[in-house]
């Protein structure tokens, strides 16, 4: 068994797999994903088909290059379909990773606030408690008051 020495750089391997950042792919997905999801895209997409299908149709017989059955645009159209199904759900599973996150962030958030919603309420009906065991000022001037009278009376 080899360890590795934390005190020299790893060897560099070589790799037949292609090397790709996952962050910019997700974000390019993202970014190709909200397109596919406007109207423009669906305007683009229907100038594009219009234009193929009129071309096909009118041109003349040597520039048509996929005749009535519309093979051609038919693959095309399904390859289309094969590469934004993927990618729309990429998309929706990185959503789906910043919605958990911020949901975690939030119930966290939520529960530091009910602790000190709870510290304060036991602070504030402590206060009350003390505030009932200190002598309010017209306890003070009846006590004082009785006293006086008491004095007077002894006179």
């Amino acid at each position: 068994m080899t360890t590795e020495r934390l005190d020299q750089p790893r060897a560099l391997r070589r790799s037949l797999r292609p090397h790709y950042d996952p962050e910019a792919f997700g974000r390019l997905s993202e970014r190709i994903a909200r397109f596919l999801g406007t109207a423009r895209f669906i305007v683009y997409m229907t100038v594009f088909v219009a234009v193929w299908v009129i071309w096909n149709i009118v041109a003349p017989g040597g520039l048509k290059f996929d005749p009535y059955p519309f093979i051609f645009l038919t693959l095309m159209l399904s390859l289309q379909a094969s590469y934004a199904a993927p990618l729309i759900l990429l998309a929706q599973n990185r959503q789906d990773d910043r919605d958990r996150i911020q949901y975690e962030q939030d119930r966290e958030t939520a529960e530091r606030n009910q602790a000190e919603i709870e510290y304060l309420t036991r602070e504030i009906a402590g206060l009350r408690m003390a505030l009932n065991e200190v002598a309010t000022r017209d306890y003070l001037r009846s006590e004082l008051g009785r006293l006086l009278e008491e004095l007077k009376d002894r006179r």
